[in-house]
């Protein structure tokens, strides 16, 4: 097995996260820039952490290593906290590889799920620009059949990256629709074969069965498929995305999430969460709305990101 090495942008991810950086970080450096420590600030550290979709589990256990730094004099001021803060939100990552994995040989299966709402779709091609981008051939499968004009919004999408689809009827069986695409990918000699699926509820037992059902074509029809099982997951949707995240890891065996309209949540510590409450790698995360928006997840890269000072901020919050 090998890797898709899809592009990192540090500048990019600043951008993308400016939303959550100004709500996050910047609503942080007013509470504590200029402030002496105490337990009571550390409280509305807690608070803001909680809030801003880190999880309970994470923000219990980085306030209580911060108040065992303050009590024995080691961190003082509301600087030094935000230091400190930086620094366990780093620490709670492994060091996983999250890159796409390669399957030995042709074609890589890329199966893709998620509830509807979520940008599972423009995920789906923001993927497909990126695997055409490192120069590899992309077959789509709309296995999406379900949801009124699902099918012709991915055909767009495949006219505009100028890669094949295979598709069926409105209505039609989504997983004949995966058995005819896995029948044209190895004929074709494509590099990988991205299947977007049906958006469904996490609650619809019916619907999930259908997932597994295509899991299991493809499983037959290719050896070793699905060799990447990714999760979109809507950023803004919070706690929400964990609980969603838990069942279809049940039905599928999710291998990464794909962590959608990050640009457009002031609560970004969702991808701690996740992390906590999921034995899943977030892999790629979405940071707006082109085909290019989209990069590899990068814990580091992240929270400096997250932690980036605002040069138009006043220069008191900032020296």
């Amino acid at each position: 097995m090998g890797f898709f090495n899809f592009k990192s942008t540090v500048a990019k991810i600043r951008t993308g996260l400016a939303r959550t950086r100004d709500a996050f970080t910047g609503s942080l450096r007013s509470m504590l820039w200029g402030r002496k420590l105490s337990e009571e600030l550390i409280d509305e550290i807690e608070t803001h952490l909680i809030t801003a979709d880190v999880g309970v589990n994470n923000a219990t256990s980085i306030i209580a290593d911060l108040r065992k730094e303050f009590r024995a004099g080691k961190v003082s001021k509301g600087e030094d906290a935000m230091e400190f803060l930086k620094g366990r939100l780093k620490s709670r990552w492994d060091d996983a590889d999250r890159s796409l994995v390669t399957a030995d040989t042709k074609p890589t299966v890329i199966l893709v799920a998620g509830i509807n709402g979520a940008g599972k779709t423009t995920s789906v091609a923001k993927i497909a620009k990126s695997l055409r981008d490192e120069g590899r051939s992309v077959l789509l499968a709309a296995a999406d059949t379900f949801r009124a004009g699902a099918v012709a919004q991915l055909e767009i999408w495949a006219e505009r990256l100028k890669v094949d689809i295979v598709k069926g009827t409105a209505g039609a069986d989504p997983a004949a629709v995966v058995f005819d695409a896995a029948d044209a990918a190895l004929a074709r000699g494509v590099d990988v074969l991205l299947v977007d699926t049906a958006g469904r509820l996490h609650t619809q037992d019916n619907l999930m069965r259908q997932l597994t059902k295509i899991r299991n074509v493809l499983e037959k029809k290719i050896p070793g498929a699905p060799h990447e099982v990714l999760l979109v997951l809507d950023a803004t949707s919070g706690q929400n995305a964990v609980n969603q995240a838990k069942i279809f890891k049940q039905a599928i065996d999710v291998t990464g999430i794909f962590l959608a309209k990050l640009d457009g949540t002031a609560k970004g510590g969702i991808v701690l969460a996740i992390r906590d409450e999921l034995d899943v790698p977030v892999k790629l995360i979405g940071i707006g709305e082109t085909p290019d928006d989209v990069q590899p997840f990068d814990p580091d890269a992240f929270i400096d990101a997250m932690f980036a000072e605002d040069a138009n901020a006043p220069e008191a919050a900032r020296s």
